[in-house]
């Protein structure tokens, strides 16, 4: 038998309930299949859950130095893991709860538990059962890359996923992977009580990012006991009794790690390959990101892709103006477009490092010729009133026509304050009109401002 639709949406991470809410709203026949847990990455396995493990680790490293506050009778700090584990997973199931109670009391939505793949462009089978719609929207994620290293098999490794699932503090914790997952994990385990290694193939931490604030990352970690092997040209894994070993250079250093447990944290693959895309007709690039235009059409009329699957974006926000983009140029006819959205992402590392537009070194790549305001947490007020000064803010500025072109806050509250740049950004606005705003004192963002009028050429 199959069941026909106006519309189906396969995955029900960030775009997919929102955009099936809306389309039914409008009065289409929706179905939205979701074959493991509702809410995607964000609510399992990413956002909820790993800030939630954050925060527990900021109190335990906030308890640790009560002592600097003029706080006294703390005594010995411990992490209980199965209590973190439980506070986790509590904030988690009542974010999924809250999220399935509303797609299955939406008029004209059906909630179907399964796993589609396509059987041609317009029609796809979920487990026994035939569904078809001349709108598909594919919004399906990623999951974590495993790499092919000698040993990768044999040592129980963790992801991202299944570290979630750890009920007590590891003993050693190797994480292969300098990259944004990784650190954060990196200390968050360190603040836990773990002992941690970071192996890093690199010659720095996140290359996405301007050397002083990657270096400002590095020392940060370093400075919490966070051991960094940087240039791990030689990669590979061995079990040995209960203890596994990562080989991580063969040219400097001590040639291995001995660690309890081994996160793999090296990137992350879109879930395209069990979905029959040869079916339909829908392509994808060399990595199996699904190939999608400025509107998020793929290369077949009446499908779309959404989210992380397509490769135009890796975190909720972006799914989320996926889901707007698509529904308002259906509906609304509204011309928007992926490339309209500036880039914008934080690492919740503690500070955070919150990140809009363009780095210095991006900057310059594309041929500006730049302005740069640079302060250090250690001049700003408010983090010193706050006791947390590690990190920098930066403001980068085309010289010529004075617009704004991206700002860097790696400091206290550094993901909220590098919105008032964003939002300018975002409007076309120059860095003047920044110079003029008044800001609150004392707060961060106040600085911004000041950034500004303290702009060298670079």
């Amino acid at each position: 038998m199959t069941t026909s639709y106006d519309a189906i949406i396969v995955g029900a991470g960030q775009a997919g309930p929102s955009l099936a809410a809306r389309l039914a709203g409008f009065g289409m026949k929706v179905a939205l299949v979701e074959r493991k847990l509702v809410g995607g990455t964000c609510v399992n396995t990413g956002c909820t859950p790993t800030k939630a493990m954050v925060a527990s680790a900021y109190a335990a490293h906030l308890a640790r130095r009560a002592g600097e506050y003029g706080v006294r009778g703390v005594g010995e700090i411990t992490v209980d893991m199965n209590a973190v584990k439980a506070r986790k997973d509590a904030i988690v199931e009542a974010s999924r709860t809250g999220l399935v109670e509303w797609l299955r009391g939406t008029e004209n939505l059906t909630l179907i538990e399964g796993h589609a793949r396509f059987t041609s462009p317009g029609e796809m089978v979920v487990d026994a059962d035939r569904i078809t719609a001349p709108r598909i929207f594919l919004n399906v994620g990623g999951r974590a890359t495993v790499p092919v290293y000698p040993g990768t098999t044999e040592i129980g490794y963790l992801t991202n996923s299944t570290i979630l699932d750890l009920d007590e503090v590891p003993a050693h914790l190797v994480i292969v992977g300098g990259g944004y997952i990784g650190l954060e994990f990196a200390q968050m385990f360190r603040r836990f009580g773990a002992d941690v290694t970071v192996v890093e193939r690199g010659a720095r931490l996140l290359p996405r990012e301007d050397e002083d604030v990657a270096q400002a990352i590095h020392d940060m970690l370093v400075d919490e006991g966070v051991t960094i092997r940087l240039n791990a040209d030689c990669i590979s894994f061995e079990r040995r009794g209960d203890s596994k070993v990562v080989g991580v250079s063969c040219t400097q250093g001590e040639p291995e790690v001995v660690g309890s447990h081994v996160l793999l944290a090296v990137g992350r693959t879109p879930n395209t390959d069990d979905l029959g895309l040869d079916a339909a007709g829908v392509e994808c690039d060399k990595r199996g990101y699904v190939t999608v235009d400025d509107e998020l059409r793929t290369s077949v009329p009446g499908i779309w892709a959404l989210g992380d699957c397509n490769g135009k974006g890796a975190f909720t926000h972006t799914a989320y103006n996926d889901f707007e983009i698509a529904a308002e140029n259906l509906l609304d006819n509204a011309g928007r477009k992926v490339s309209d959205r500036q880039t914008a992402y934080a690492l919740y590392t503690d500070p955070p490092l919150g990140r809009v537009g363009m780095s210095e070194a991006e900057a310059r790549r594309a041929g500006h010729q730049i302005m740069v305001g640079k302060r250090p947490m250690t001049r700003v007020s408010r983090a010193k009133e706050k006791g947390e000064t590690v990190g920098l803010m930066k403001i980068v500025s085309d010289a010529a026509t004075g617009k704004l072109l991206g700002a860097a806050i790696l400091g206290v509250g550094g993901d909220e304050a590098v919105h008032a740049v964003l939002d300018l950004i975002h409007v076309g606005a120059t860095a003047e009109t920044l110079r003029r705003a008044v800001h609150i004192h004392p707060t961060v963002a106040e600085l911004l401002p000041t950034l500004v009028a303290e702009q060298k050429p670079a």
